[in-house]
């Protein structure tokens, strides 16, 4: 409880803030002054700032049992991965935490426009896993192409996400906020941006793992990941390429006759695109392959695997990355101006190491589509039928996903300034 009411704190804080940042708060602020510096001060400002986010209900029933702390998505890897994990089927949910709150602003400078963005949604993950919980989306500043804090990794292709009512998406899909420093330019139709992004990885011991000569393995991060995109607009749309690479090293602080440290590269490549065959239509493109970046992916488990060295008494176990590919292909369709749809597949598969358990995850797969009614302005309601198969790595066991769900979201938007 006293998290929750800590967070309430911060953000009323952070609200009052904004307001008082406000070109309206300025005013109020210094009325004190007289009339001509207030005037000047006024002409001067021409910063914007927007407060927007939407209130959004999710309510529907699931088919098949998941991880009830993911009891409104469809979340590949927390489908069972053996038999009654999480009791028996037909389940029905509800719940309103992909409703979110952001504030973003403006301001001209002598090098360019400073933009900062904050924002929030009520999806707790983590140590607030299955909560209705404040959960921080971005907090990042830009300003003459050099940006920093936590966004979008360059690395992931935002755009290829499609308009659905299910929270999680495609298990295929590169998604990942990070926190990063970056450089970006534009020239004409063409953009690239370049970034260092804050390193993480995870291992899995696999059948290995009540070895106590493993409990003295500690992760190490000796550089920051780096990461590049190239993109190219055109009338039909745009073609994305990104890359990723990272080092990972993992010391053995147990004091025996073992020395089983180690070390491993990461590397991928995110080929991506919109193609707009109409003006009603958009298809959705995506296609990664890599080794060692699982992290970045939407619904990976683990970078690092567990292998046997046979004949090294030294170092009978190591370590190496995981390889992933993943697509992702939807179709987002317009019917008119009142009715749209969204229909597609995305697939994610892993090459497990031998040392892994038999029930680890090896492939996901993830399908739905959708109708969607906008009968207001801001204002929509749809349904949605989704599909998905997780696959273990070789117990021969795997599990089904099937949910019916109908959502109703209230956007909100107010702009102050500009």
């Amino acid at each position: 409880m006293s998290r929750s009411r800590n967070r309430t704190h911060v953000l009323i804080l952070i609200w009052l803030l904004a307001i008082w940042l406000s070109p309206g708060g300025l005013r109020v602020a210094h009325a004190q002054e007289s009339s001509e510096s207030t005037q000047a001060a006024t002409t001067d400002s021409k910063g914007s700032m927007e407060i927007y986010g939407f209130a959004m209900l999710d309510i529907g029933h699931d088919f098949k049992r998941i991880d009830p702390n993911w009891f409104d998505t469809l979340r590949i890897t927390k489908l069972p991965s053996f038999e009654n994990e999480f009791g028996e089927n037909f389940n029905s949910f509800a719940g309103v935490r992909q409703s979110r709150l952001g504030v973003k602003a403006t301001k001209p400078t002598d090098i360019g426009d400073l933009k900062t963005t904050f924002e929030f949604e009520l999806f707790g993950t983590g140590v607030d896993e299955g909560q209705t919980t404040f959960r921080l989306r971005h907090a990042y500043g830009e300003i003459n192409g050099f940006g920093a804090g936590q966004t979008w990794s360059p690395f992931m292709d935002p755009d290829v996400f499609p308009n659905t009512l299910e929270y999680w998406g495609p298990t295929g899909m590169v998604f990942f906020r990070n926190v990063q420093v970056r450089w970006g330019m534009t020239m004409g139709p063409q953009t690239v941006v370049l970034a260092l992004e804050r390193p993480g990885a995870s291992g899995d011991q696999g059948v290995y793992e009540n070895r106590v000569e493993l409990e003295g393995i500690k992760a190490r991060f000796p550089h920051p990941d780096f990461s590049a995109a190239y993109k190219y607009d055109m009338d039909w749309g745009y073609v994305r390429a990104a890359g990723i690479l990272r080092r990972v090293k993992w010391d053995d602080m147990l004091a025996d006759q073992f020395d089983l440290s180690g070390d491993a590269t990461g590397w991928g490549f995110n080929l991506s695109s919109n193609v707009k065959p109409t003006k009603s239509d958009t298809l959705r493109i995506q296609f990664v392959f890599g080794e060692g970046i699982q992290n970045y992916m939407n619904d990976s488990p683990v970078d690092i695997g567990i292998v046997a060295n046979p004949g090294n008494t030294v170092r009978p176990l190591e370590g190496e990355p995981l390889g992933v590919t993943g697509l992702v292909l939807f179709l987002d369709h317009t019917w008119n101006e009142k009715f749209s749809s969204s229909v597609g597949y995305s697939r994610q598969d892993i090459d497990n190491s031998d040392g892994q358990a038999p029930n680890a995850f090896k492939n996901g797969q993830y399908a739905l589509g959708n109708l969607l009614y906008y009968p207001a302005q801001n204002f929509m309601v749809g349904g949605e039928l989704q599909w998905g198969r997780r696959q273990n790595f070789s117990d021969g066991f795997h599990s089904d996903g099937l949910k019916i769900q109908f959502s109703v979201k209230y956007n909100f938007s107010y702009k102050l300034g500009g």
